[in-house]
């Protein structure tokens, strides 16, 4: 049986695999938070969810041993999600500027292919064009595939080809209302209140280098 909620069905193995950064940016570019606990909670409740996997690389001070990721990095964690994380690398731009550099794109694809012989279906957080090929491989492995991003922010954040190899796209502008936050006091246990902005700055702008 079909649920309206991301067209998931109840007995479908399911899993979620999310490109962290790009979830973010695509998010706070349609002016809202994910509310974490209730996609998971909504997803239990709506198929066989597998696993929810959160991919994002981290910067760590080298003075402080500290991430401005590591609260959204620990309450993840602590509140039922896989996090498969990757250290940046540090590095000084044209303008002096000290800048940090990461990517997980090839983990989650690994893992996308690795989990895929025991799905029916994977949601894809992510408009990264780079993951149309992985998408195309565990289609061929009988396992349908929808894509969660969005084209209705400036400029659109999912690509084009990755929207024709999927089976479904989802419109993340359309879920603001179930699975968004906006407005209210910051509370500790919405992680994306307490990440730096100027870091989420640098790696936004390496994912569009490298994306």
């Amino acid at each position: 049986m079909m649920n309206k909620f991301l067209g998931l069905r109840e007995h479908e193995k399911t899993a979620f695999f999310i490109d962290g950064a790009n979830l973010y940016k695509a998010a706070r570019n349609l002016g809202f938070d994910i509310d974490y606990k209730s996609l998971l909670a909504k997803a239990h409740e709506s198929c066989a969810l597998i696993r929810a996997s959160y991919y994002t690389a981290m910067q760590e001070d080298r003075d402080q041993d500290y991430s401005p990721l590591r609260p959204l990095v620990d309450w993840l964690d602590y509140n039922g999600y896989t996090m498969v994380t990757k250290q940046t690398r540090e590095f000084t731009d044209n303008q002096g500027r000290k800048r940090f550099k990461g990517s997980t794109d090839i983990e989650l694809a690994t893992d996308l292919l690795l989990l895929a012989p025991r799905l029916d279906h994977i949601v894809l957080f992510s408009g990264n064009g780079d993951f149309r090929r992985a998408i195309e491989a565990v289609q061929a492995m009988g396992v349908r595939v929808s894509v969660l991003s969005t084209v209705k922010s400036s400029p659109p954040m999912a690509s084009d080809e990755l929207r024709r190899q999927a089976d479904a796209f989802l419109e993340l502008a359309d879920l603001e209302k179930i699975i968004g936050r906006t407005g209210g006091p910051a509370r500790r246990t919405q992680p994306e209140e307490d990440v730096d902005d100027e870091y989420e700055d640098d790696l936004e702008d390496e994912y569009e280098e490298i994306d």
